[in-house]
């Protein structure tokens, strides 16, 4: 709400804690006569140290290590640290073991979507402050939501040794892999989980969303025979198409001085968009007959650029997470060994990019002849969405200031959290400031 103290030209929109991000943040709005002249998506997380830390230690502790990083997303940094490491030490995993690791994954894009469809984003679409506001009026979306995500957390355990931050991933494969018999009772539990996630694209299409419309650069993975998650080269519908090890000739971070989170641009082109939009405009030919389905019945093309509606392919790609889960299962052949030796005796690099829930996840790391990290390189998804997320907000809030301070507030962090950022694995809170500026 405005602050009585400002003087007249000068309004100021705070909000003190903002529990439906995941991280610090702030946002700041400057306005003169009409005119939006300052947009800061302020990111305050404090530096975590992980690519430092990681120098000096065996490149086989990587995957534990990184998975640290975030305990909602573990699984993208174990499995992007896994592929880097192989790709130094030259080695390709048999089909069960890949396999696996994209089960692991799917349980991983179910939990996370799940929490953002749910918990995080279909508040701000029906007017609640909370899902626990929400659940007094929506009881049974809730509890389906609630069961959905512990259906992703139930994969994780299974494959994983426990829900967060799993401990049977290594480079070269898994500690342990499981026999056939024993994925009864997870496929019986997924079979209610993709008819769950077709009723929750019928839901959340269902919801009002503001009309807005922006042309992206969207960069993701792509794999000519499915929808990208562990591999693939990396493609956007502006004529990027590299192998994974030419990211950095591609991209690059710069230091922006109002944040302490870095930006990712395209070098040439700027901003660019990851995440589920990227991935259903560049891929959604590779999705399921019964996801296309629910896709057109939905109403989207084989393109959304209303990033509103992004809750809509992320419950898609929640449905085909659980059909693929399946396809896994009853194809799933048992490997010879959970594991294939990994040694690494010479100064080698490696690269691994998978697709987190948010986005694409990169890696790079140096390895000197003893096996020890001397260089790690990490860019996160949400780096990578910051800098379009300002630009949603350039021509959000011009479109918005018709609306009152609260109603602008909320178009502004229901904006935000269309990208489900995961700003860090740390308090939450959001502040945000819009300022008149005098003529």
């Amino acid at each position: 709400m405005s602050d009585p103290a400002s003087p007249r030209n000068t309004r100021t929109i705070k909000v003190d804690y903002l529990a439906r991000v995941e991280g610090e943040g702030a946002l700041h709005l400057g306005i003169r006569d009409g005119i939006v002249e300052e947009v800061k998506l302020k990111i305050f997380e404090p530096p975590r140290f992980f690519e430092a830390f990681l120098q000096g230690r065996h490149f086989r502790e990587a995957p534990d290590i990184t998975a640290r990083i975030c305990g909602i997303c573990p699984v993208a940094y174990q499995m992007s640290a896994c592929h880097a490491m192989e790709k130094a030490a030259g080695i390709a995993l048999p089909r069960p073991l890949r396999e696996l690791r994209r089960l692991l994954y799917c349980g991983e894009w179910i939990e996370s979507h799940a929490l953002h469809i749910f918990m995080l984003h279909a508040p701000d679409f029906l007017g609640y402050e909370s899902a626990i506001a929400m659940a007094k009026d929506h009881r049974d979306v809730v509890q389906m939501g609630l069961k959905l995500k512990k259906t992703g957390n139930d994969i994780g355990t299974f494959l994983g040794g426990r829900e967060i931050h799993p401990v049977n991933v290594k480079v070269g494969g898994f500690y342990k892999t499981p026999r056939k018999g024993d994925f009864t009772q997870l496929a019986e539990t997924l079979r209610w989980a993709a008819d769950a996630a077709e009723r929750t694209v019928q839901w959340v299409a269902q919801l009002p969303f503001p009309e807005f419309d922006q042309e992206y650069e969207y960069v993701s993975l792509s794999h000519p025979d499915e929808y990208p998650m562990n591999e693939g080269r990396l493609i956007s519908n502006r004529g990027l198409d590299i192998d994974v090890a030419a990211y950095e000739a591609h991209f690059e971070e710069e230091h922006v001085p109002y944040t302490n989170a870095l930006h990712s641009i395209h070098k040439g082109h700027g901003a660019y968009f990851v995440g589920p939009m990227a991935r259903y405009a560049l891929n959604s030919a590779r999705l399921t007959p019964r996801v296309r389905a629910a896709a057109s019945s939905a109403g989207l093309g084989e393109i959304c650029n209303n990033p509103f509606q992004s809750i809509i392919v992320r419950a898609l790609e929640v449905l085909y997470a659980c059909e693929e889960a399946l396809r896994i299962i009853t194809e799933y052949e048992e490997p010879d060994s959970p594991d294939i030796p990994v040694h690494i005796a010479r100064e080698c690099s490696g690269w691994g990019c998978t697709e987190a829930p948010r986005g694409i996840l990169y890696h790079r790391y140096v390895i000197g002849e003893d096996g020890l990290i001397t260089q790690a390189k990490i860019v996160p998804p949400t780096s990578q969405n910051q800098k379009q997320i300002e630009k949603d907000l350039w021509k959000i809030v011009p479109q918005s200031l018709h609306l009152t301070d609260a109603e602008l507030q909320w178009r502004c962090e229901q904006a935000i959290r269309n990208y489900d950022p995961c700003i860090s694995c740390a308090t939450h809170f959001l502040k945000i400031q819009k300022e008149e500026i005098p003529s």
